[in-house]
């Protein structure tokens, strides 16, 4: 792939490229893209950027008074779209219109900051998302007029409810099965294929989920904090396209089914020194799961922090169907090896390998702003090694069997219930954050969180008539 201005242009010209996609992340997470001429790409417009965006008709971005705005492309990020002909796409920084600089809100820019934080204190780290999806043959929404009542009807050719004729996968049975009951391993195949292909991705896994009706997970080598949040975009864009040629129906909403596990993005973390030679969080001489102190006090700092956490990687009213007991979700803040019911859990898959040494923060779904998400991850992990904060003794129990009595005992708290208690953590817990996330970007991310809450409380849920309707 390209990385200077001068390589984008030459990858136009050799791969006859007539259209070039330029996309960008709105605040809340979405992928929004403008589709521009190749022609119009030259060394000045790779240095000056491009004046196609109305930030005032994209969420969390700019008023309709200061509305022009200019988008930057990344030239490392420049890839062919292999299901449209003669088009690229690029990824873009976003800037103020009238040469003002670089916009705040800009939830890329968020992330470049923490990679610049983390360097100036030394460090440098590493992400490894687990992505979690859905994939349906289809859905069916009634929505369009909520005052005679609202309903969805999700088609999947694995689910139970399927009237296919073919195999079925039955609830909370769908780990690993081997095809043909995993009926979409060759739709997830064409993904991957397209990932390494086309987009320079290194896949470690991909297989069917917990889930029945075509849940998957798709994983891929960790990398730099700006680099896999790149990446977690552009598989997102990938996975619904190739699934939609397909005519099938990707999602990584993290709870559309009622009775199944949800989806999530399990991340893996790691801090390293800054030039990349030593993994800090390794310490052989540590009898327990061979983690540093170094490594405690991230896990310290992650525990900390992980109630005001909440907000930003489980960022939606949908997150917290998701987070509940019986569905190995986490919601207990603890921490552990090989514990999947903690938060945080150190795995144990192998022993004096420094490489493989690290954390994994269990409660984000995909449904949030990678960008944002691993810079906030960052930022509770350094103050808890900036304030050396001890995160406790391990609990290497099942913590969905204690008692809550138990559970006092040991001191483990829960994560929050709803996005409006987990944006109330927020608002009183976010010192820790602003050496790189501006107020302009938090208030605005609250703001409009709070908006979305607002607005889903005011739709009566259909099942509220099925418990209340002889009331």
């Amino acid at each position: 792939m390209p990385s200077t201005a001068e390589d984008v242009l030459k990858f136009l010209k050799e791969n006859n490229i007539k259209w070039v996609d330029l996309q960008f992340t709105d605040v809340p997470g979405r992928l929004h893209h403008i589709t521009i001429p190749a022609s119009d790409f030259d060394l000045e417009s790779l240095k000056t950027g491009f004046g196609k965006l109305d930030g005032s008709s994209i969420r969390g971005f700019t008023s309709i008074y200061e509305s022009d705005m200019v988008l930057l492309p990344v030239p490392e990020t420049m890839t062919l779209v292999p299901w449209s002909p003669g088009v690229a796409r690029v990824l873009c920084k976003v800037f103020w219109g009238g040469g003002k600089g670089r916009f705040e809100r800009d939830p890329r820019f968020i992330a470049e900051e923490a990679e610049k934080y983390q360097a100036e204190q030394g460090y440098t780290s590493f992400y490894g998302p687990e992505l979690e999806f859905f994939m349906f043959d289809k859905v069916k929404l009634d929505v369009s007029t909520p005052q005679s009542g609202t309903g969805y009807k999700i088609h999947a050719r694995e689910a139970p409810w399927s009237d296919s004729g073919t195999f079925v996968i039955r609830f909370k049975e769908g780990y690993y099965p081997a095809p043909p009951v995993d009926q979409l391993m060759d739709v997830r195949l064409e993904i991957v294929d397209t990932l390494v292909k086309y987009f320079g991705y290194t896949i470690e896994a991909t297989h069917h989920e917990v889930a029945t009706a075509g849940q998957g997970e798709i994983d891929f080598r960790f990398s730099t904090l700006v680099d896999t949040a790149d990446k977690v975009q552009t598989l997102k864009y990938v996975a619904k396209n190739v699934a939609a040629k397909h005519g099938l129906v990707v999602t990584f909403m993290p709870k559309p089914i009622y009775g199944d596990n949800g989806t999530g993005m399990h991340t893996h973390l790691s801090l390293w020194t800054k030039d990349g030679k030593k993994n800090l969080m390794y310490d052989p001489n540590e009898e327990y799961a061979e983690i540093s102190q170094f490594g405690r006090y991230v896990i310290g700092g992650l525990l900390t922090h992980a109630r005001a956490l909440s907000a930003i990687v489980s960022p939606t009213v949908n997150s917290y169907r998701r987070l509940i007991p019986g569905f190995e979700a986490p919601i207990y803040i603890a921490w552990s090896k090989g514990n999947r019911s903690a938060v945080v859990r150190v795995p144990a898959y192998y022993k004096g390998m420094e490489k493989a040494k690290r954390i994994e923060y269990r409660p984000p779904d995909p449904s949030t702003n990678p960008y944002l998400a691993f810079a906030a991850l960052l930022m509770a992990a350094l103050d808890g090694v900036n304030k050396k904060i001890d995160p406790g003794d391990p609990v290497d129990e099942n913590i969905y069997h204690l008692t809550p009595e138990k559970r006092r005992q040991l001191g483990i708290k829960e994560l929050p219930r709803s996005l409006n208690e987990a944006l109330d953590e927020l608002e009183s817990d976010k010192e820790f954050l602003k050496p790189v996330f501006n107020s302009s970007l938090l208030d605005t991310y609250i703001d409009l969180k709070r908006d979305e809450a607002r607005s889903l409380q005011g739709y009566p849920h259909p099942m509220e008539l099925y418990y209340y309707l002889d009331s």
